[in-house]
């Protein structure tokens, strides 16, 4: 939900191949890594991207995945900055949803912006993001065509104008997936019971995959259930895959922080959010302070801090480094883990900093902590970002309501998939 359509990236998860069907008829897509500029906000740098075809006759298109948000949206006027459009007046199986419909007058109860009714009485939508990029236009359904088959009257927003923070970037892809547990999510409308994801740290193959994740070379997952509060907080977000965050440590060294500090309280402050449309973890202001001091306690001896009190990266990222040209790794580096209900995430390693592009001290690179303050961005939650799922399983089981977390080498993972690149 962080991450927005404006797809500001230094990184790219991008499908390359048709999706295809495996033996167990899920669907599996492959993803690959580019590396594009150095100049852009850390915010939105991973983005999963998928191509696929809309409409009748189809039409190419690129879609960002970002399960923090509901409603999947397309491109469709022509503007200078955009090379790729959807054409609904070329589409003999586009419908516009009229202002009447149960779609429009029910479905869209979790958008944050209420939906409204435009001249010719259709339902006319705003999407708004945390970067103050917002898109808007009127809700249709239309043909995707998924693997093989097609799936007539899936309902998306067909937009026309808006404004993007960068929209230089905006203008690699067509629009967005949203992948959340809202009504009009693209996983809700297709049927999917469950969807993982496994991002390698090593190369840049990768894999998305929709059905069940039944293979003998992956371990077993390890499972925390998704919290749940039916009653509407003005800062929860009820259709976020909002996981328990119990605790962190830093070399198994549980930090000192009450229980209290990782329960939303009763505004719906302070839950945790798993979301593939942010690259770093953010923590609320003390669990990131605790975080912090015990990080720079653990590796004084190690690694020298840049001495800077006015360099902030990109306004969230306070933590920084000086790295000589002769340290060529980070292993020695303490683990973080994140503790969960029933499950734990380690990061550990290259994971553990994040090279501030251009940036040098003398001779030295400077490195930042790829933990952040999410009071800084203004956010009122954790959100776990997918720079500290590399090489994780991540599984959203939605029967279950549970996410399930396991190690593995990601582009292994995508050779057995029959999914390398």
């Amino acid at each position: 939900m962080w991450n927005l359509h404006a797809i500001t990236t230094l990184l790219f998860l991008l499908v390359q191949h048709a999706l295809c069907s495996s033996p167990t008829n899920n669907l599996i897509l492959p993803l690959k890594t580019q590396i594009p500029s150095n100049k852009l906000p850390f915010r939105h740098n991973v983005t999963l991207t998928v191509s696929l075809t809309v409409g009748s006759p189809p039409q190419n298109v690129t879609m960002v995945l970002d399960t923090g948000s509901e409603l999947s949206w397309l491109h469709c006027k022509k503007a200078p900055k955009l090379n790729s459009i959807f054409n609904p007046s070329s589409s003999s199986s586009y419908s516009p949803v009229p202002c009447s419909s149960p779609v429009c007058r029910t479905r869209t109860r979790d958008f944050p912006i209420p939906v409204s009714c435009d001249p010719n009485k259709h339902c006319h939508a705003t999407i708004s993001y945390a970067d103050a990029s917002s898109i808007e236009g009127n809700l249709a359904s239309e043909t995707f065509h998924i693997g093989s088959s097609a799936r007539p009257g899936t309902v998306f927003g067909c937009m026309d104008s808006g404004f993007s923070s960068n929209s230089e970037e905006d203008s690699k892809t067509t629009g967005l997936i949203g992948m959340n547990r809202g009504s009009l999510s693209f996983v809700s409308q297709m049927g999917f019971p469950k969807f993982s994801y496994c991002i390698s740290g090593r190369d840049s193959s990768g894999v998305l995959l929709f059905g069940e994740t039944n293979f003998a070379w992956l371990g077993p997952l390890k499972y925390t259930p998704m919290v749940q509060i039916s009653d509407p907080l003005p800062y929860f977000d009820r259709v976020a895959y909002t996981v328990q965050l119990d605790g962190l440590k830093v070399s198994g060294k549980l930090l000192p922080l009450p229980k209290s500090v990782f329960v939303p309280d009763h505004t719906g402050a302070g839950q945790t959010i798993v979301d593939s449309g942010t690259q770093f973890t953010f923590l609320l202001g003390p669990v990131y302070t605790a975080l912090r001091n015990e990080f720079l306690n653990q590796t004084k001896r190690l690694i020298r801090v840049l001495e800077d009190p006015n360099f902030v990266f990109q306004g969230a990222m306070d933590l920084c480094y000086q790295i000589p040209p002769s340290r060529r790794s980070f292993s020695d580096l303490p683990t973080v883990s994140l503790a969960f209900n029933g499950a734990e995430m380690s990061v550990s390693g290259e994971t553990l900093m994040y090279r501030v592009p251009g940036m040098m001290k003398s001779q030295d690179s400077v490195y930042c902590f790829t933990f952040g303050n999410s009071d800084l961005l203004g956010i009122e939650s954790f959100v776990i970002g997918h720079h500290h799922q590399q090489n994780v399983w991540v599984e959203f089981d939605l029967v279950k309501s549970r996410m399930g977390f396991a190690q593995v080498r990601c582009d292994l993972a995508s050779q057995r998939l029959g999914s390398s690149l």
